[in-house]
């Protein structure tokens, strides 16, 4: 008996370094490069976690790095209906910043990850993963005003 895919909470953070972003290039889900998109740093809510517990963990397990001042931005609603396995995320979008700015990502999943790098806000890579593509099209901005 088929389950019916229920949504699912994962919590993406913007960290900010100057008027740049810490992107990732996200490999398939079969690590194939070519298929790769840019997205922040970020992962499943689990059971019992806060925004700001689940973001400082999901970032320390993908980069190795320390980060400090989170704060909710902004939510989206992300149904994936035409993916081979369709999904729905809700996401939760955060700000902060390195707790040291000396510190230098990591890759350390590097089965899902093609590596970390910080881009100019105004000179994004493409493709962007398609739910922080959309929020960009929209004009969210991350950067405090």
């Amino acid at each position: 008996m088929e389950k019916t895919p229920v949504p699912r909470v994962g919590v993406a953070v913007y960290i900010l370094k100057g008027n740049s972003v810490l992107l990732g290039r996200r490999l398939s889900s079969s690590g194939d490069s070519s298929h790769a998109t840019f997205a922040l740093p970020g992962g499943h809510l689990e059971f019992g976690e806060s925004f700001d517990e689940c973001g400082v963990r999901e970032v320390k397990e993908e980069t190795g790095l320390d980060i400090e001042k989170t704060e909710f931005l902004t939510v989206t609603n992300n149904p994936f209906v035409n993916d081979p396995k369709p999904s729905h995320y809700v996401v939760i979008f955060m700000r902060a910043v390195l707790s040291d700015p000396l510190q230098q990502p990591q890759n350390l999943e590097p089965s899902k990850c093609g590596g970390w790098d910080w881009y100019d806000w105004d000179d994004l890579p493409s493709p962007l993963f398609w739910p922080l593509e959309k929020m960009i099209k929209s004009g969210f901005n991350p950067f405090p005003v």
